[in-house]
């Protein structure tokens, strides 16, 4: 099981659950800050058609490329199915933001062969490693 930073340093492409249109929302800040830091943020919202200059999803079952992390900006109790279809994808690795557990989540996602992080903030984990995805 790779650290949370070494996720984050081996990914280039992550599709983010609950990306949200509202600018005041860690769920817009968040991916928005990572984007501007190199990584390709995939927004997955079946209420949205873009955002941050990049087409939005309904599911990830929709998303027509790999993805190297699934960062889930969603209730404790939506973890379970969405590691399930991050599973279905082949994700390698599955987040849940800060303040997100999910025991069933974690076992799904072990049982998958999936790098799995909870009650984490990848802006923070980013921050702190000093990571960037920027030439």
């Amino acid at each position: 099981m790779r650290t949370a930073q070494q996720i984050l340093a081996d990914s280039a492409v992550i599709a983010v659950v609950g990306a949200s249109r509202d600018p005041l929302k860690a769920a817009h800040g968040v991916p928005l800050h990572m984007q501007q830091h190199g990584w390709r943020i995939i927004p997955v919202n079946p209420t949205i058609d873009e955002l941050f200059g990049e087409r939005a999803y309904k599911t990830l079952a929709d998303i027509p490329h790999p993805v190297d992390l699934v960062d889930v900006f969603r209730p404790a109790a939506d973890a379970v199915q969405i590691v399930r279809d991050a599973a279905a994808i082949g994700a390698p690795a599955v987040w849940l933001q800060l303040g997100i557990v999910s025991a069933e989540a974690r076992r799904i996602a072990e049982e998958a062969g999936m790098d799995y992080v909870e009650d984490r903030c990848l802006l923070v984990e980013r921050a702190a490693a000093g990571l960037t995805r920027l030439g």
